[in-house]
């Protein structure tokens, strides 16, 4: 990962975190922590992840209109980061 990469992850970090209304769990969250279920610090419910994607939308001009890729690209800050590299407006 370069450092553009840790830059980008940094403010999407910030961003999701503004958006759901949460302080960063005691020892940071990592790239690739579940957001969502049983193993999650976050807490994140239904209503968390429509911010998340009307937030998404917002600032990134990406829209998440598919549920089943909504869920995949939610379940971390590693796969969102990937979902919105792969599908950023040029």
């Amino acid at each position: 990962m370069n450092d553009h990469d840790i830059a980008f992850r940094a403010e999407l970090k910030a961003h999701i975190l503004a958006a759901v209304d949460k302080a960063e769990p005691v020892g940071g969250l990592h790239d690739d922590e579940p957001w969502f279920g049983p193993e999650s610090r976050l807490d994140l419910d239904s209503l968390d992840a429509l911010q998340i994607s009307m937030a998404i939308q917002k600032k990134y001009r990406v829209r998440m209109p598919d549920s089943k890729d909504t869920r995949r690209a939610l379940v971390s800050l590693k796969t969102l980061a990937e979902y919105l590299r792969s599908h950023q407006p040029a």
